[in-house]
């Protein structure tokens, strides 16, 4: 598992947010899941990834939850940073991708 940290303000409201990536599926794919319950931090955690990596990630509810998904791109994007760069690189080598 790897777990980025971020801690940011969008509009005006400081959070963190921890996305967790793993392994799923046949083909080994990387996917990363952030677990969020209101939906203006949703929209503030999108916006913030949007603006990191250049693409929107998936957002769906599962029960009281909203779950947001990122996958090898995201990850290919947080991987420009020079402070995530080493770990994302390091995490994927031992992983198999």
């Amino acid at each position: 598992m790897l777990r980025i940290q971020i801690t940011a303000e969008v509009d005006g409201v400081r959070s963190d947010y921890t996305i967790t990536f793993g392994r799923r599926g046949r083909d080994n794919a990387a996917v990363g899941r952030a677990y969020i319950r209101e939906e203006a931090d949703a929209e503030r955690l999108s916006a913030l990834i949007k603006a990191l990596t250049g693409r929107e990630p998936r957002v769906y509810r599962v029960g009281g939850r909203i779950v947001m998904e990122c996958g090898r791109e995201h990850l290919d994007g947080l991987a420009r940073y020079a402070e995530l760069a080493d770990a994302i690189m390091r995490w994927l080598e031992e992983t198999g991708q």
